[in-house]
């Protein structure tokens, strides 16, 4: 970890991955919303259903984060992914509230943060250790 944050590192680019990766996972989540509020336009789901289908929009849009995110420097899957995650998940909170113009602080902020961090790092790990 102390690598990751030293300034020498700092100045090669590792930030740069990371906010890639969070801008990639935020306009996944974007998208995967649209395309899913259009498609309930047409069809009837449950809210069960529909919290399924966010959780599922959820993981692919930190999938794709974390992807591109280690995508040139296989290393340090583990803490770049749960940062991904992470900040994907404060972002996309933040901009989500600025739409609707209302925040509301609970305890399901706080699981959907460890969710995505978990997502986060079991994706890091995975690209980080997957062979080319």
């Amino acid at each position: 970890m102390d690598k990751l944050l030293t300034k020498k590192h700092l100045n090669k680019g590792a930030i740069m991955p990371i906010f890639k990766g969070v801008l990639v996972a935020v306009c996944a989540s974007i998208i995967g919303i649209l395309l899913f509020a259009f498609i309930l336009r047409f069809v009837f789901l449950s809210d069960t259903a529909i919290k399924i289908v966010n959780q599922i929009i959820k993981i692919v849009s930190v999938l794709f984060g974390v992807m591109v995110c280690v995508k040139k420097d296989k290393n340090k899957g583990l803490l770049k992914g749960a940062l991904v995650g992470g900040l994907y998940t404060l972002s996309s909170y933040f901009l989500f509230s600025l739409l609707v113009a209302s925040f509301n602080f609970s305890l399901t902020i706080f699981y959907d943060l460890i969710f995505s961090m978990v997502a986060g790092v079991i994706f890091g790990v995975l690209f980080v250790n997957a062979k080319r």
